[in-house]
């Protein structure tokens, strides 16, 4: 019995090939065509890329970028709340728990390509990701500022602040994965042959996405650095010791604010003073 072939390349090859149609529509192609295939793992990964990958997923490292860590903060002072005050910290000055889970300067990218394609166009310089449990490590800062005698300060977010730009480089590098994709399957087919065949349907995702074969079988989308960038950045973030006398950022600036809160106390009773006169 000889196998059918598989129906869908000449689509996905011209919806990756043109920028203008949008890679979620590309990737949902690339879905069908792995049903054709009878492909679960090419299935899996394009799923992933428009549904997003949950947290137990094993990431692959081209979604996982460099991003600086902020916080934002509120100074309340007398008669007046002062909003905004961005401030970029190191992993170092994060709560021991946060360093603990290995928690650094580099962010886990886990969205669907249509929601990073939608963070994208209201960006501007950067996209902010909260880190996982920033509502308590906010909470925990905040107490640690009041202890350091700055009770005007309160935190009320804390996120990575990612590049624009390097959002970018993930849509872009799925489309590359794609177009690669393509053009495995087309090296495999001899000249004549309209249609690709699962062999070669597998031959070139292996290929294009390292994805391992077999049913039921664990995907595996890595650049060729992947396992070193990722163990790296873990094991940096996980095992790095806190400095033996840290200085933490608020306490720098609790002097700064406190002479701001008297300048303006005293300006509260100086301007009625000279409106009277």
């Amino acid at each position: 019995m000889t196998t059918p072939d598989v129906r869908g390349l000449e689509q996905l090859e011209r919806a990756v090939l043109d920028d203008s149609t949008s890679l979620a529509a590309a990737l949902r192609r690339c879905l069908m065509l792995g049903g054709y295939a009878h492909h679960q793992e090419l299935r899996a990964w394009a799923q992933r890329e428009l549904e997003g990958y949950e947290t137990a997923d094993e990431l692959p490292s081209y979604r996982n970028v460099p991003a600086a860590i902020e916080v934002e903060m509120d100074h309340s002072f007398p008669g007046q709340i002062i909003t905004g005050d961005t401030r970029r910290i190191s992993a170092n000055q994060l709560p021991q728990h946060a360093r603990d889970r290995g928690i650094g300067e580099r962010a886990p990218i886990r969205q669907g390509v249509k929601e990073l394609e939608a963070l994208i166009a209201i960006a501007g310089k950067n996209v902010q990701l909260s880190l996982p449990g920033a509502a308590e490590y906010a909470m925990q800062m905040t107490e640690d500022q009041h202890k350091l005698g700055n009770p005007t300060a309160s935190i009320t977010s804390v996120h990575w602040a990612i590049p624009t730009p390097s959002v970018q480089g993930v849509l872009d590098h799925v489309r590359t994965r794609l177009t690669q994709f393509v053009a495995e399957v087309r090296a495999t087919m001899p000249a004549g042959q309209q249609n690709p065949n699962p062999d070669q349907i597998e031959s070139a995702a292996q290929q294009a996405f390292n994805i391992t074969g077999g049913d039921n079988s664990t995907i595996n989308v890595t650049a060729p650095t992947a396992k070193a960038d990722r163990g790296g950045t873990a094991t940096a973030n996980a095992n790095e010791s806190a400095p033996e006398t840290p200085k933490p950022w608020w306490h720098r600036g609790a002097v700064i604010w406190t002479a701001i809160g008297a300048v303006a106390a005293i300006a509260s009773v100086v301007v009625p003073l000279l409106l009277t006169k």
